[in-house]
């Protein structure tokens, strides 16, 4: 038997601990008159321009379009009948 410390979010049981349970395996579990300090979630927005402090102005022309020439460097410039997304023909 193992005991696990947690919380209900509002929407489900949280465990604060990483355990491995099996399907269908039964669990115990005991509500408290205690409460935990919220787990604010960090949204993705939060991350926006984290690295633009490692950026280069003087790159970003050359970085414009470095993909595409990549792929034309490694594979030519291909372009196949069956491929519309490179035909003139729209």
């Amino acid at each position: 038997m193992l005991a696990v410390n947690g919380y209900f979010d509002g929407f489900s049981i949280k465990p604060l601990e990483n355990i491995e349970l099996k399907p269908n395996q039964k669990v115990i579990i005991t509500v408290m008159d205690e409460f935990v300090e919220p787990v604010k979630k960090r949204s993705a927005k939060s991350l926006m321009g984290i690295l633009s402090k490692y950026a280069d102005p003087k790159l970003r022309e050359q970085e414009e379009g470095a993909w595409e020439r990549a792929v034309v460097e490694k594979y030519g410039n291909v372009r196949h009948k069956h491929d519309t997304a490179f035909s003139s023909e729209r």
